[in-house]
């Protein structure tokens, strides 16, 4: 069952073409310069069924909440997200929905100089002109009303949001939102879950910043804890 995401009516750029692509628990909001519908679906499915039939013949892969071992022979996705699963300390499947954007993103950057390609809140993007991406924060009053200022550039970004106390993702957390940004839409999705996991009380937002700004590629993160807010690097917060 697919849930209405309510942000995605405020959020679609009147300069891209905006669509939404779906098909299990995958679920994509997709903008681009032309509609590129057919072939995302297709790199979809080419991508689950390469994800579902590697679990099959591992199954940790997808029940681990720990790094698993390399596998020189399981498919590129698999093994970027065991890597990445690796460095940050978390189970390969933590970084799964940002895997599948950010892989979507490069199939789709030939073709389309600009693309969003957003995954349940994960999103991989490349933009000519300044973005605005709306935090989303449960109950605490920062939710809805500020957002992150994208700035243009020539590589992509993956910025990717961790919550617990939104959504259906797993966390050991608290924070309403665990939010970082990065040069990888695989790699910050896999971290936000990791900093999401630290934050239980509004005191850990610094433990959670210091331990997540170390890690090579990383921007920026913004962590909201109801009315606490805590902020790092090259992040610009617009209200909106």
């Amino acid at each position: 069952m697919f849930e209405e995401r309510f942000y995605r009516k405020i959020s679609k750029p009147d300069d891209l073409v905006c669509y939404e692509v779906q098909y299990k628990e995958t679920d994509l909001f997709c903008c681009t310069r032309e509609n590129f519908h057919g072939l995302i679906m297709g790199k979809v499915l080419f991508y689950r069924n390469q994800l579902e039939e590697y679990i099959k013949l591992r199954p940790e892969f997808r029940d681990s909440l720990v790094p698993v071992g390399d596998d020189p022979f399981a498919p590129r996705i698999a093994r970027e997200m065991m890597e990445a699963s690796r460095l940050i300390g978390v189970g390969p499947m933590a970084t799964v929905a940002g895997a599948i954007a950010e892989f979507i993103g490069r199939d789709i950057a030939p073709l389309s100089e600009e693309y969003i390609i957003e995954n349940g809140g994960d999103i991989f993007l490349r933009t000519d002109v300044e973005r605005v991406i709306a935090v989303y924060a449960e109950d605490s009053p920062f939710s809805e009303r500020i957002g992150v200022s994208i700035k243009p550039h020539d590589r992509p970004y993956g910025v990717c949001t961790s919550s617990g106390t939104v959504g259906h993702s797993l966390s050991f957390g608290e924070a309403d939102a665990v939010c970082v940004i990065g040069r990888s839409a695989l790699f910050t999705d896999g971290l936000a879950t990791w900093l999401g996991n630290i934050v239980k009380k509004k005191d850990d937002i610094t433990t959670a910043i210091e331990r997540g700004k170390v890690f090579p590629g990383v921007l920026g993160i913004l962590i909201i804890f109801g009315e606490s807010l805590g902020v790092w690097g090259d992040v610009e917060i617009v209200e909106i």
